[in-house]
């Protein structure tokens, strides 16, 4: 398009530019300016919608837009010029030219970012990368080890028993391609399951209408069922959030073997002492959940193979000095997970605060990238909604998640008597590949005690 921008010194022309914002490939929302408006500095020039959040970009500098750059719809990454802006007087100084001097390989305007970015296929489940929590330097699944589908069977015969051949067609798997690890190659449920993970793990991606087929995994297609036939219905499109979540969800599901650990913790005092705390600081809400992130700080300290992440070979642990928590926060649009940092170093009246402002900002979509990223593990608390126990997804990297559940008073005996006791259900799921019952025990057992005795938190 003719450039409006005609006529004016290029020395006074500026270009505002994306900067970092953590994520390649994101999408224009919504443009606030037009050409010939009068912005400030920090005034906001575009709204961008990441994975998790939304986020406006402010002008770097005072001045008067002479033409847009990018329209709603383009996807843009670092760098992509979003506007040339004449600059007031004092942001045109000399200094400021030559800044923007001529360069011999300027970057490439939006829209042509925007189409590579488009080229790149969309996140599938088993290959999503989990947004704002991802760990650096992830290798591509086609880095992976390829597996070895060798049969073991003399005349490709599979040896395994009606069971699990059931097991496998349900999966979609050719058990010809799975190797047994029971005596005498003898193909047992584990097998079939970490085949599949492999599978998922090395790329495989469902084409239009057909089956994936990657090293011998062969996924049935979703079934294609006309709804409208049977009654009325409604189509209502997944929102951001739920379609990159149901994809990370989903890898993680199928690469993370899950195993869930139950326990009660007593919160009795602990409940008294938090409406005390209450009273006391009637501007502040403080809800029980800066209470578990306290208990499960001090468990990562006891252990420290609960603060770690696997590296992405899978040969080896990460073991982490730092206490990062995230917490699961509900939002219109799904759930969230923003990262409280430090929480070693807060007391319960600061981890309040903090919690209250990041769960705000959750909601209002307004969480940057550094804010959802850098987490060692999470909690997910449904308390304030109800059930007993259920299986929180480990979010990968991380190898636990803590659930929680709706505290409610029960009668426990004290050796002598019933007593009325307020019980708090907690749900451990964790990673077995790095983690082992035994533990997880320890850990759950350690927790509740911590909850159980407020004093143990100040230790």
């Amino acid at each position: 398009m003719p450039s409006p921008s005609a006529g004016v010194p290029m020395a006074d022309l500026k270009e505002a530019r994306v900067p970092d914002i953590g994520h390649a490939g994101v999408p224009v929302i919504e443009v606030l300016v037009k050409v010939g408006d009068r912005v400030e500095k920090e005034q906001s020039l575009i709204t961008l919608e990441s994975d998790k959040a939304t986020m406006e970009v402010p002008a770097p500098f005072a001045g008067t837009v002479k033409e847009l750059k990018l329209k709603v719809g383009d996807e843009v990454s670092e760098g992509a010029v979003i506007a040339l802006i004449e600059a007031d007087d004092t942001a045109a100084a000399p200094g400021a030219r030559t800044e923007e001097a001529p360069k011999p390989a300027a970057p490439a305007p939006a829209a042509p970012v925007a189409a590579k970015v488009e080229e790149k296929p969309a996140p599938i489940a088993g290959q999503g990368v989990q947004p704002g929590n991802a760990p650096e330097g992830d290798v591509p699944p086609t880095a992976r080890p390829p597996l070895d589908a060798s049969i073991v069977m003399p005349g490709d015969a599979p040896y395994a028993s009606p069971a699990i051949r059931a097991f496998a067609r349900e999966l979609g798997v050719d058990i010809q391609q799975v190797k047994g690890s029971g005596r005498g190659g003898r193909i047992q449920r584990d097998d079939v399951s970490t085949y599949v993970k492999h599978a998922l793990a090395s790329g495989a991606r469902p084409s239009s209408g057909v089956s994936a087929s990657v090293g011998g995994l062969s996924l049935l297609p979703w079934p294609k069922v006309d709804f409208a036939k049977f009654g009325e219905i409604e189509e209502k499109p997944l929102t951001r959030i739920q379609k990159i979540s149901g994809a990370n969800l989903a890898r993680n599901w199928a690469m993370i073997p899950h195993v869930t650990q139950h326990e009660d913790a007593d919160i009795t005092e602990q409940e008294a002492f938090r409406k005390k705390l209450g009273e006391e600081n009637k501007d502040l809400k403080i809800s029980p959940l800066v209470f578990q992130i306290k208990a499960v700080v001090a468990a990562l300290k006891q252990f420290p193979q609960f603060n770690a992440s696997l590296d992405e070979s899978g040969e080896k642990l990460i073991l982490k000095k730092y206490f990062h928590v995230g917490i699961a926060v509900d939002t219109p649009d799904g759930l969230v997970v923003p990262v409280l940092r430090d929480c070693d170093k807060k007391g319960l009246l600061d981890l309040a605060r903090e919690l209250g402002e990041i769960s705000k900002k959750a909601r209002d979509k307004k969480l940057g990238p550094a804010e959802m990223s850098g987490g060692c593990f999470s909690i997910s608390s449904l308390g304030g909604i109800g059930g007993t126990y259920f299986t929180p997804i480990v979010n990968a990297p991380e190898v636990a998640i803590l659930g929680v559940s709706k505290s409610v008073m029960k009668p426990v005996w004290n050796g002598k008597e019933f007593v009325p006791r307020l019980v708090l259900p907690l749900s451990l799921s964790y990673d077995h590949r790095v983690i082992d019952g035994a533990l997880a025990a320890r850990f759950a057992s350690f927790l509740a005690n911590q909850l159980g005795d407020i004093r143990r938190l100040l230790l």
